[in-house]
């Protein structure tokens, strides 16, 4: 494991009260930082991630704490040494009060929610830990690198498709945790089967995983690239594939628009990569579908999308956030 190391380095004991430490767990890999008292990135680190529920525990501890030791500080001493707080970014169906998590296929986590939190807490000698769903863990980073006391929604575009919302600078959870599930709106009875068990929801038109199976080019992974840059060149199938798809993510950023209308809305997930040309695409979307109505022209939502930087630990700082902003010790 390679350590990144950014921020101004090592710090003392004198500066260790504050850090805080955040994960972002995915099925490949875990992306670790240490935040500073006032924010700053003091150390990152990247390893492979792991599946079943012990070994990624073991993974995400050896990140935190070889973390710690680039801090210059031992798990294994006193408790000054230890970081505050550790926050940890996860896919799957999240219960932050509770710290389970359940159905994180990637990881090989089944449909019963386990205590992963308690369990990495406990690994961690008592080092309090809040776990949160990924995209709300990514959509609180992206707040605080993109906009900083703004309200903000993130749009994730994966192999499904769902949002994280921080409004009044806290996450839009919901009663029921279905905040920004905005990939299962139901809009066709009579369309395509939804993991979820409706038909014709929004993910099956405007997720990563509908971009692949309308446009199957370019390899694992990189149908989106291959699309973009076919439809760049001009390949009139490749416009028309593209233009559907933008269609429907536009709707949805419209969704999000309409039900909490934050000053950001952010283009995130595995899609995003493509830059640019993805932004364009769906911002040109949104003017088209607000070009018979003065109420959606006035809203000027295209003029609110952005892209979640590339090549930013964005969910592992959203992370590392976490425990101040739900008010977790």
């Amino acid at each position: 494991m390679t350590a990144l190391l950014t921020g101004p380095g090592r710090a003392g004991a004198d500066g260790r009260a504050g850090v805080r430490i955040g994960l972002d767990i995915g099925g490949t890999k875990i992306e670790g930082v240490a935040l500073g008292p006032g924010g700053a990135v003091l150390a990152r680190r990247r390893a492979r991630s792991a599946e079943g529920v012990r070994a990624v525990v073991e993974a995400a501890a050896a990140v935190v704490d070889a973390l710690t030791a680039d801090l210059g500080t031992d798990l294994t001493d006193a408790p000054a040494g230890r970081p505050a707080a550790v926050g940890v970014g996860i896919p799957g169906l999240v219960d932050p009060a509770a710290g389970t998590v359940g159905d994180a296929v990637n990881l090989g986590f089944g449909p019963d929610r386990v205590p992963f939190g308690p369990a990495l807490s406990a690994r961690l000698g008592g080092v309090p830990v809040t776990v949160e769903n990924d995209v709300n863990a990514t959509a609180l980073g992206a707040r605080e690198l993109l906009a900083p006391g703004a309200d903000l929604a993130l749009l994730s575009l994966g192999t499904g498709l769902a949002a994280g919302v921080v409004v009044g600078g806290a996450l839009l959870r919901g009663a029921r945790g279905a905040a920004g599930e905005v990939g299962h709106l139901a809009l066709d009875p009579r369309g395509l089967p939804c993991p979820c068990g409706q038909r014709g929801c929004l993910e099956t038109v405007a997720s990563g995983a509908a971009l692949r199976r309308a446009w199957p080019h370019g390899g694992e992974g990189r149908s989106a690239e291959h699309l973009f840059a076919a439809a760049g060149a001009g390949d009139p199938a490749a416009v028309a594939v593209r233009d559907a798809w933008a269609g429907a993510v536009a709707l949805a950023v419209r969704t999000l628009a309409l039900t909490c209308d934050p000053e950001h809305l952010v283009l995130g997930g595995g899609v995003a990569a493509v830059g640019e040309p993805l932004r364009e695409a769906v911002a040109a979307a949104l003017r088209a579908q607000a070009a018979g109505s003065r109420f959606l022209r006035g809203l000027a939502v295209d003029e609110r999308l952005t892209l979640l930087p590339t090549g930013t630990p964005v969910a592992a700082v959203g992370a590392a956030r976490l425990g101040e902003r739900t008010g977790a010790p």
